[in-house]
């Protein structure tokens, strides 16, 4: 079975996690050593993210699945 991938909500999820790491003011490097995810594959959309993963990325950022992908709609 292949993996199905939605390039356009590859690419917002990309933007929004990108977005959310900008006005932290944090380098991918930073994100990388506080939570060990390359988090730079998924901001360029290269990396289609696992739920798991995103859920750890917005417990990291102090957020939630349920507004993350509330706010992706306002993209």
């Amino acid at each position: 079975m292949s993996q199905i991938n939605n390039k356009k909500l590859v690419e917002q999820i990309a933007r929004k996690i990108k977005s959310l790491r900008e006005e932290c003011g944090l380098s991918q490097e930073v994100v990388y050593h506080d939570t060990g995810i390359h988090i730079g594959r998924i901001e360029t959309g290269r990396s289609n993210v696992t739920v798991s993963t995103l859920d750890a990325i917005c417990t990291y950022f102090d957020t939630d699945l349920a507004t993350f992908f509330a706010e992706l709609k306002k993209i």
